[in-house]
């Protein structure tokens, strides 16, 4: 049987083999974790500890720590905070947000960032899209402006509630300013949030440094099980509960508690904050050769992304004359496993909204594949994709009828 290539990492990983013991183990505590005899306390314990360890990947305190299903509920858990009556209306604590309305995100973000913000439009938000360079940036410039022209508005509702930009893009890896766009928001008396789905566990995430008030996490990003996500609030910043009917996560969370998922979650996020340097020094060391080999090896492609401020292990790469999911087809067979893109939007056949958003065009984007690699991925299976793809790309080339270019 034909070992398999998997170069797709950045949609999901393998379960780490300590993490996966660790959920197996935990399987045998089988109280719930809000129970408050000794087999629940023994969970919640578990739990706790868990919290600590996802504190420490990112530089939080542990009940900034929130546990969800997974980045996506994380994300649309703050943007259903701005519909709170608290928050928009200027009650209680939030008195220093009431009657703001804008929101303010980047065009790259992921599908349920977007789609979140599309029904806040629905709900009488001003939705604000920020433009990216030709490398995925934030255009700092406009985003400065932004800010200017709501700061001169006399309407209140122009003055912003929100910023949400992702700290990493999962296509084509390049890391935002987050640190410098949150001071800038925060200038405007905005809330700020990052998702960090893509980043945690890859490169160093520090909320204090960045002073982010909401980040988001998941745990099958960083070799933990799927289905377990976390949400960084910071504290004294308002949060509406998504999810209610239950008193788990200080009221903020309704649910039982996961208890394997969560501290199989806590034990992957003890391996990547302990293992970040390797993996970073391991995944930027294949990613550079995977690159110059293709260029050495294919004539007329273009690699996406910023060129230094990339995650170590994101390849992201145009083939002009070839179509994207033919490459990913025909790799399939050869018995590697890539991408065309996001995996939450594979089943579209509309070009990458984050390509175009950089300024490729759509038949370019149509021809582009993510490469993204993990920390098992080995130098030979590098080289033996080197040696695949240009095989490919020119034959699907050869029966193009649109010329590269």
């Amino acid at each position: 049987m034909m070992k398999r290539i998997y170069l797709d990492f950045n949609a999901t990983t393998p379960m780490d083999p300590k993490v996966r013991q660790t959920f197996v183990e935990e399987l045998d505590f089988f109280a719930n974790g809000s129970s408050m005899h000794e087999d629940g306390r023994a969970v919640a314990k578990h739990i706790f500890q868990a919290r600590e360890r996802i504190a420490t990947l990112i530089n939080a305190s542990p009940e900034e720590v929130l546990f969800t299903s997974g980045g996506s509920e994380s994300n649309n858990t703050v943007f259903n905070t701005l519909v709170s009556p608290a928050l928009t209306q200027g009650e209680h604590r939030s008195a220093l947000w009431g009657g703001r309305k804008t929101v303010i995100i980047s065009s790259i973000e992921h599908p349920c960032v977007l789609e979140s913000a599309s029904r806040l439009e629905t709900l009488g938000f001003r939705v604000h899209r920020l433009p990216v360079d030709g490398f995925g940036m934030v255009d700092k410039e406009q985003y400065r402006a932004l800010l200017a022209e709501a700061e001169a508005s006399s309407d209140r509702a122009d003055k912003p509630l929100l910023v949400s930009v992702m700290m990493a893009n999962n296509e084509i890896g390049t890391i935002e300013d987050i640190k410098e766009l949150a001071l800038m928001a925060h200038g405007a008396g905005a809330l700020f949030h990052t998702d960090a789905v893509q980043a945690a566990g890859k490169i160093p995430v520090d909320v204090r440094d960045l002073d982010v008030d909401y980040l988001t996490l998941s745990a099958h990003k960083i070799y933990g099980p799927k289905g377990v996500g976390a949400l960084f609030v910071k504290k004294g910043v308002p949060l509406e509960s998504l999810i209610k009917g239950g008193h788990q996560e200080r009221g903020l969370r309704a649910g039982t508690y996961n208890g394997p998922g969560i501290v199989a979650f806590g034990e992957a996020a003890k391996a990547a904050f302990e293992g970040l340097a390797d993996y970073e020094r391991h995944t930027r060391s294949l990613r550079n050769r995977l690159r110059d080999g293709f260029v050495a090896s294919i004539p007329d492609i273009k690699v996406n992304g910023h060129p230094d401020r990339v995650l170590p292990n994101t390849l992201d790469v145009s083939f002009p004359g070839a179509e994207g999911e033919a490459i990913l087809l025909m790799l399939d067979l050869l018995g590697i496993s890539v991408s065309t893109g996001s995996a939450c939007a594979s089943g579209s056949l509309e070009p990458s909204h984050v390509l175009l958003a950089t300024g490729v065009g759509p038949e370019l984007a149509h021809g582009s594949i993510r490469f993204s690699i993990g920390k098992t991925t080995t130098e030979e299976e590098i080289d033996k994709v080197i040696s695949q793809v240009p095989g490919v790309i020119k034959k699907l080339r050869g029966f193009s009828t649109v010329a590269s270019h």
